[in-house]
């Protein structure tokens, strides 16, 4: 198997009997409904724009594993993909896992971009708005979807640095609790039971 051709086409066949466990999945669990076409149509879109995945075939099977489980939080498809295509980008950027990202979105802010702690952090991935001042970018705004996820994902990926690669030491010093784990057990948890 040491042939490239031999390698890509069994990479590629491979991708396409998990396209197809996914997609008998889904067809079971919705027990025989009909696949939503606005569903299709967004993953079809978003599948042709995912400029962070190696090939088409790695981003359909991502963005469709992910997008039921997602569905939970974003109910509009659409929505869903342009999301999921964004957390993929910014994750793939910072060099992480998207779905330890995702996990992290969910613990932070149940996917709400327009999320505001007690104690002022904002967004999906819950930025403290003092970085702004630290960067000199005052005027970034920190609810943007996009902002906040490129912020986030670089403090998550300088954390996980910080604690050499340690993820529940990372995670408590991203949720500003170093030395407790009540937080990275339960981003480690939805990662194990949702998104990975």
């Amino acid at each position: 198997m040491s042939d490239p051709k031999i390698k890509k086409a069994s990479r590629l066949l491979l991708l396409c009997l998990t396209s197809l466990l996914l997609l008998a999945s889904a067809n079971a669990s919705a027990q025989a409904k009909e696949v939503d076409p606005l569903l299709l149509q967004a993953l079809k879109t978003a599948v042709t724009e995912a400029d962070s995945f190696v090939d088409r075939y790695d981003a359909e099977v991502w963005l469709m594993a992910k997008s039921q489980p997602l569905a939970r939080y974003i109910k509009d498809p659409e929505e869903r993909m342009h999301v999921l295509k964004a957390i993929h980008r910014e994750a793939t950027r910072a060099e992480l896992q998207p779905e330890i990202v995702l996990a992290v979105i969910q613990i932070e802010s149940a996917f709400n971009p327009y999320a505001v702690s007690r104690v002022g952090a904002q967004g999906m991935m819950q930025v403290m708005p003092f970085w702004k001042k630290e960067l000199g970018r005052p005027e970034d705004n920190l609810i943007n979807m996009d902002t906040n996820l490129r912020y986030g994902c670089t403090i998550l990926k300088h954390y996980i640095k910080k604690a050499k690669g340690n993820m529940p030491n990372a995670l408590a010093y991203y949720n500003g609790s170093y030395g407790r784990h009540t937080y990275s057990r339960k981003v480690l948890d939805a990662w194990v039971e949702r998104w990975r």
